[in-house]
Order: C-alpha cells, then structure tokens, then sequence
C-alpha cells in the first residue's frame, strides 16, 4: 500500500491541493503577465512560445552554471526579448496582434526545440522546495506541502502587480493607454511605448512561467512540456476580468483541475483516467464559450480587440 493510498480519502483534496499549487503556478505567472499586457490594449498570442523559450533557457542555464534562480533570471530576459519583439512590431502599420501572436508562438516553439534537443536526456539542478509538510511524517503529506518558491512570488507580484496598476502613475498611464488610444495621446502620451513595455512585462512573466516547468514540475526539459498552458493562460485572464488577484484563483483552479487524474491514480482509482486528464481543457472551452459573448466584456480594456 503506498503513502497515498494509506491516508484514504481525505488524502484526495490535500493531493489535489499541492497539484493546484505545483500545476497553477505556470499558469498564475503567464496570466499575471498577460492580465498587464491586455491592461495596455494589447494581446499577446506568443506566448506559448515564450513559455517554451523560458522553459528551455531556465534548464539551459542552470545545468550550466548550478544555479536555478541565474536560471529563473534568464528565463525572464529572454521573456522580456521575445516581448519587446512582439510589442515593437504590432506597432507597425497594418500588423495584427493576433496573428503576430500566433507567428511568434510558432516561431518561439519551434526554436525551442531545436536549441533544447541536447538538453533533453541530462539533469539540471531545481529550484528548491519551500517545506511545509515537515509536521508529517507520511511522505505524500511531505511532496503535497512542498511549496514551489515561484508560487510564493507569484502572489507577492500579483498584489503588487495590482497596487501598481490602480495607485502608480505609470500604472494609471497604462491603463488610459488600454482603454483608449485617443484619450492617451491627448494627454501627451505615447501608446506604443507603454504598449511595448506591457508586452516585454508580460514576455518576462510567461519566461519565468516556464522555468517553473522545467526546474520545479516536471522539473525536465521535453518539447511536450507546455502542454498548452501559454494558449490557456489567455483564456485564464479572460477568466479573471482583467484582475491580477483573480489570477491567483484561476491559477489554482486550472492547476486544481489537471491534479485530479493524479490524485485519484495515486489512490489506485484509474478507471476514466484520460477523460479526467482533458478536464483543464474542457474547463477552458467553457469559459472561453460562457464569457465569450458578443459586445464589450466587463472589465475588459476599450482597445482590445475583442471589444470591436
């Protein structure tokens, strides 16, 4: 009988719980940072391909140097390149956000995976675990309780990310920015580079989304890691109303959904395993169809484009 199996069932929702946290913190990163790149009027498609980008440069550096967080770092800078990039060509006459998105996912999955193909068999050091679980002496309590660091400052940067956009100058710039382009250049302001700076934001966080992946869970580098959670973390702020606490909660949620088939497995329950397994798919399907109405959604930005 295994340490799962032993604590019955009860064992499910604290299972299910470090899932959410292990699972949903790529997920709070990339939503977090496209929450702000959307605040600015702008959406960022890409970001699969940053994800994967982040994933394999975090592995990269880290199994060069020993040091996950130089690993973390370089994660974000690449993010911040793949952003700026992103940003600086929307700014162009004639180019569609959407579609750029869409080139530069394929564009950043596709170098990802040839730059990754020797990283694929060695073992990079982790991030280390914050231990909460050191009150039991059952190791499933132990790995459910382990919390990723990341996870931990996701939430400091989502109040933060959220006090910055509502008391900041620059926050409340941005938001003008977002919600009309006229009224923002009427008051001297230059859309495109507060644009540019949103989207570099929004690269960094997806970058550090990645490390997540590939030095915390699975904590390895494979060019399947993503899953689609950068396409997913769109539907994730949607989801959140434009909020970067209720990314926090749609983090969890998301990250809660894809535990599930886990937990039951670890209990011995394997019937209707794959269908449990599409459940954070089908989850997104839905919001996207439940908030995807016609006309202006709440909380949404004036210059999106799904406002038109």
């Amino acid at each position: 009988m295994t340490d799962a199996s032993a604590l019955g069932w009860w064992g499910v929702p604290l299972a299910i719980l470090g899932g959410a946290i292990r699972v949903g913190t790529p997920l709070l990163w990339v939503s977090l940072g496209e929450t702000v790149t959307e605040k600015a009027g702008r959406i960022n498609l890409g970001l699969e391909g940053t994800l994967l980008m982040g994933a394999m440069t975090a592995f990269a550096v880290s199994l060069a140097t020993g040091s996950p967080w130089l690993g973390c770092l370089a994660a974000a800078g690449v993010g911040v390149l793949l952003g700026m990039l992103h940003g600086a060509l929307c700014s162009l006459a004639r180019v569609n956000d959407t579609a750029m998105g869409i080139a530069l996912m394929l564009a950043g999955s596709g170098l990802a995976f040839w730059l990754g193909k020797p990283l694929i068999q060695p073992s990079a050091p982790g991030l280390p675990a914050i231990a909460l679980g050191g009150w039991s002496d059952v190791a499933a309590v132990k790995a459910s309780l382990a919390i990723n660091p990341l996870f931990v400052l996701g939430l400091v940067l989502a109040f933060a990310t959220h006090w910055a956009l509502g008391r900041t100058r620059f926050g409340l710039r941005l938001r003008v920015v977002g919600d009309s382009e006229n009224a923002a250049r009427a008051f001297g302001l230059s859309p495109t580079a507060y644009r540019i700076a949103a989207t570099a934001f929004g690269g960094a966080c997806a970058g550090v989304g990645g490390a997540s992946l590939s030095l915390v869970y699975p904590g390895a580098w494979s060019e399947a890691l993503s899953s689609g959670q950068g396409v997913m973390a769109v539907a994730l702020v949607i989801f959140a109303r434009w909020d970067p606490r209720r990314c926090i909660l749609a983090g969890l949620l998301f990250g809660g959904a894809s535990a599930i088939s886990p937990a039951l497995q670890a209990l011995g329950y394997s019937q209707g395993y794959y269908l449990l397994a599409a459940l954070p798919y089908v989850l997104t399907l839905a919001v996207l169809i439940g908030l995807g109405k016609p006309g202006p959604s709440h909380g949404a930005p004036g210059e999106l484009s799904l406002n038109r």
